[in-house]
Parts: structure tokens; C-alpha cells; sequence
């Protein structure tokens, strides 16, 4: 590569259609932000509904519940692109977060929905208290120099692998024909219409969703779906939302504090931001950026930690990350505006107080959210494959290490799914021989037991954090030289420190 490190971007080719610092018309930027959340909207519908069931949170705060994760989404997607690392980058509802919730509202006990939320609330608060100092004090940003290419590749691939059985995927069996026609109307506009017309190209996700669902909803009104379909829409629900609602800090009441929900919720906290880093190295590869520097890092790793402080506030039980489906959105759009996504931030906060709306986002089926996630996770795990390219595949050393991180990151966390809970994962290291009877002695207390536990099952069910941390090991603990580990290429394709410029820095130079 030519030129001195951090002056030059890392091929910009003609698929970036807008860089990061460009603007499009205000039309055209409502449109893209528009499209970079309906990416992202499974996850952000997801989560709270999952949460709500598992809580038995009575219907009728449902909607509220879902639109304070909208304007939670909306703040932290400005704070970042503002004053965090200030890449294109959307923050919302995490599910690396979503296993110690579950567990923890287990604990409060079914039907208790109060206690649990506020419970969550808690542990959400202080997880992003200790996020916000790691991420300030530096402390990601120091452990950059320990990861090279080998580690970030196998981390960004496993978060688009990872989520090849997510219940949107797997689940979809029963109307296939509609999984199968968003993916083909989205590969249709994105790859074989893109030069066609520009719309092709700037909108094929948003024209491929839409155009699914308006054939599903045909369908519904006319009884060829039946109501009993995954594929059926009910628009009744649009009909009875409320016009106005209104999220409020604390509206569920003050949250309360307890040791092992904390600990446990940690373990959620961590795997986000194992996944964060990862994401923030995919996004400046799709952007053609150089790579982050340490300083980015840290910067945009405390501001999801203010993020997440601000959703345990809000209530919402759940934290902020970075979304890889938005990343996956710059890889087929090429759109990279850091102003597009503040401009959807700004829309999916103004929707949050809109019940309507919400409610018409809750309508697309699994179906079409699977097709999406097929399309999305896929352009995922290309670009984290793509950064093998610096390194020396063929090194057996390299090799190895890659192949077992990959393996492991989806391996171990198919076993964490059956085992099922965190519970049932205590119990069968319980019984174990040796390794039981140590974990049980009298010298280890049963709630320290259940701490260690509930934190292995949820970091070993995230499956970047286990591929991540493996490949993390064996790079640094196996010999290898700078240049076999793509680490000399890789730092001359990083940013320099100054190259990233906080907010304040830029407030005192007028910029």
C-alpha cells in the first residue's frame, strides 16, 4: 500500500457510493437512514418482545416498552456519530445482553414483571458504569497491540456465522417461499439491478422488504395466508396503537441493585464489546477507511458504556452495542454517510413517541427478517474473512489458529443452546467427575458457583466472544513472527492516534 500510515484510505473503490463525511440530499438521507433501521429492526423488536414475554409484561405497556428501545436507539446512534468514534455505525438493543436478562428474570420469578425490570434496570446501569470506564481509561484501546488480523478476522465473521440459527432463520420453515423471496429480491436489486438504476443500488434492502411485505399483506387480506401462518400480517394492531406515547426516564420506577444480577450482566457486557470492536473494524473496511486506531476505540467503546447507562434509565432492561446489520447495509448500499445514519437516528427517536408506527415496524414476519438476516450476516462474515488477506495463510500456524477459533465460536455455543439454561449448565459441571467435586467443596460457596456459572454459559453462548478470546489466546501464546501475523501490514493500514479527533478537540478548533 502507498503512502504514509493514516493518510491515505484503505481502497476506496467505486462500491462506496458515499464516504463517510459526504452528505446526500435531505430526501435521499431520510430514505437511507429509513433503510439502515429496517436492517436492524428485528433485533430492536426482537429483544424487547423477548423480554416482555419472558417478564409477563401485561400487553398493554408492550408498546411503550418498544418505543423507548426506538428513542434509546436514536440517542446513542446520535451520541455515537457525535462524540463517541463517530463512524457510521447504528446502536441498539444487544442480545449478547439478552441471556443474563432472561436468566435474571428467572430468578425474580415468572409473572413478577415490576420486580424484574427494575431488577435489570440495575444491573443495566451499573454494566454500563464499568463500560464507560474501560472504554475511557483506555483499557480496549490498550489491548489492540495483542490483536492482529488472526484474531479480528475469526471475531467479525462469527457475528454474521452466529447468527445462522437465529429463530427468524431456523424457524421460518413453515412459510419458506417468503424467507426465499425477500433474500432473492434483495440479491436481484443489490447485484444484478444495481447498475440498472441508481435506486437499485441505494435502496435494495428497503425495496426488497417492502416489496415482501406488501405481497404478504395482499395475501393476509385476501385469506390465501392464514392467520395462523408466520407469514400472516395483522394490521389491526396498527389500527389500535395509540397516537402519542411518551418514554420517560425511570417510568418503571427506580431500579434496584443486587450483587450476582450485576456479575451476571457483566458477562453480557463484556461479549458486546468484544463484538463492538470487532464491528468497528468491519465498518471502516466497508467504508474504506484505515483501520481504527486505539484512540477511536477507546472513544467509542466508553460511549456505548453512556448509552447503556442511559437505556438502564430508560428503562428498557436491555443495553446499546454497535448493529452489525447496519454494517451489513454499508456492504451492499455503499453507503457510508455518517450524516444518512444521523439523519435515521433522528427519525427512529421522532418514531418513538409514535405509536402507529411501531406497530406497522411489528408487523413484518419472521419470514421477511429472516431472508434479511440470510442477506445481512452473510455480507458479515465475508468481510470478517476478508481480513486474512495481511496475514500468511500458508502459515499451518495461521491456519490453525483461524480454523479452531471458528469451529469453537460456533461449537460451544450450539452446546450452551442445549444444555438450555445457566442453571442446567451448573448442574452438569456438578456432576462431573474432579472438576465437580472441586467446584463443590466446601471452600467454593454456592452463590460464587452460580456467579462462575451463569458467566461462562453466557460468554460461552456468544459466539464472537468465544472465537474472539480463543483466537486471542493461541495468537498471542503461540510463536509467530509480525509479518506472519499480518501485524506489520496491519499497522501500516491503521490510523494514526491524532488522525481521530475527540469532540472536545474538535469544539476548541472551531471544527
Amino acid at each position: 500500500m502507498a503512502g504514509q500510515p493514516g493518510t491515505e484510505s484503505v481502497e476506496q473503490s467505486s462500491d462506496v457510493e458515499y464516504g463517510i463525511d459526504e452528505r446526500p440530499s435531505a430526501g435521499e438521507s431520510a430514505l437511507l437512514g429509513l433503510q439502515h433501521y429496517l436492517t436492524m429492526v428485528g433485533a430492536n423488536i426482537a429483544v424487547p418482545i423477548a423480554l416482555a414475554t419472558a417478564m409477563g409484561m401485561p400487553k398493554e405497556y408492550q408498546p411503550l416498552y418498544v418505543g423507548t428501545f426506538f428513542v434509546v436507539s436514536g440517542v446513542g446512534t446520535l451520541l455515537q456519530t457525535t462524540f463517541g468514534n463517530r463512524y457510521p455505525i447504528v446502536q441498539g438493543a444487544t442480545f449478547s445482553m439478552l441471556a443474563p436478562a432472561i436468566a435474571i428474570i428467572g430468578f425474580v420469578g415468572e409473572g413478577n414483571w415490576e420486580q424484574a425490570i427494575l431488577a435489570l434496570q440495575g444491573a443495566i446501569i451499573v454494566g454500563g458504569i464499568v463500560e464507560i470506564l474501560m472504554g475511557y481509561f483506555g483499557v480496549m484501546g490498550w489491548l489492540k497491540r495483542y490483536l492482529s488480523p488472526v484474531v479480528i478476522a475469526p471475531t467479525i465473521a462469527l457475528i454474521g456465522l452466529s447468527l445462522f440459527s437465529a429463530p427468524q432463520v431456523t424457524m421460518a420453515s413453515q412459510a419458506w417461499w417468503l424467507l426465499g423471496l425477500t433474500v432473492l429480491l434483495i440479491v436481484a436489486f443489490s447485484q444484478y439491478l444495481d447498475d440498472a438504476h441508481r435506486v437499485f443500488r441505494l435502496y435494495p434492502v428497503l425495496l426488497g422488504i417492502v416489496a415482501a411485505w406488501l405481497v404478504a399483506t395482499v395475501f393476509s387480506v385476501f385469506g390465501v395466508i392464514p392467520a395462523d401462518s408466520p407469514a400472516f400480517i395483522d394490521l389491526t394492531v396498527v389500527a389500535e396503537a395509540s397516537l402519542i406515547q411518551v418514554p420517560t426516564p425511570l417510568q418503571w420506577g427506580m431500579p434496584t441493585f443486587q450483587t450476582s444480577f450485576i456479575i451476571g450482566m457483566f458477562a453480557g457486557v463484556v461479549a458486546s464489546m468484544i463484538e463492538s470492536f470487532g464491528d468497528y473494524h468491519a465498518v471502516a473496511r466497508l467504508a474504506g477507511e484505515r483501520a481504527p486506531s486505539a484512540r477511536r476505540i477507546d472513544h467509542g467503546i466508553g460511549m456505548e458504556g453512556v448509552a447503556t447507562v442511559f437505556a438502564g434509565i430508560m428503562g428498557t432492561g436491555n443495553g446499546s452495542t454497535s448493529y452489525s446489520e447496519n454494517i451489513g447495509a454499508i456492504g451492499l448500499t455503499g453507503v457510508a454517510s455518517r450524516f444518512v445514519i444521523q439523519v435515521g437516528a433522528v427519525l427512529m427517536l421522532v418514531v418513538g413517541f409514535f405509536g402507529p408506527f411501531g406497530a406497522l415496524i411489528m408487523t413484518i414476519p419472521d419470514p421477511i427478517v429472516g431472508g434479511l438476516y440470510i442477506a445481512m450476516f452473510g455480507q458479515i462474515a465475508a468481510v470478517g474473512l476478508s481480513n486474512l488477506k495481511h496475514v500468511d495463510l500458508d502459515s499451518s500456524r495461521n491456519a490453525f489458529i483461524i480454523g479452531i477459533a471458528l469451529f469453537l465460536g460456533l461449537a460451544i455455543p450450539a452446546y450452551m443452546g442445549n444444555v438450555g439454561s445457566a442453571a442446567a449448565f451448573q448442574q452438569g459441571v456438578a456432576n462431573t467427575p474432579v472438576v465437580g467435586w472441586v467446584l463443590t467443596a466446601p471452600v467454593v460457596p454456592d452463590a460464587t458457583l452460580k456467579i462462575v456459572a451463569d458467566t461462562v454459559y453466557v460468554v460461552g453462548g456468544t459466539g464472537m466472544a468465544v472465537g474472539g478470546l480463543v483466537a486471542f489466546v493461541l495468537d498471542n501464546t503461540v510463536d509467530g513472527t509480525r509479518a506472519e501475523r499480518g501485524l506489520d501490514e496491519w499497522e501500516e493500514l491503521t490510523e494514526e492516534s491524532g488522525a481521530f479527533r475527540s469532540a472536545y478537540e474538535r469544539f476548541l478548533k472551531g471544527d
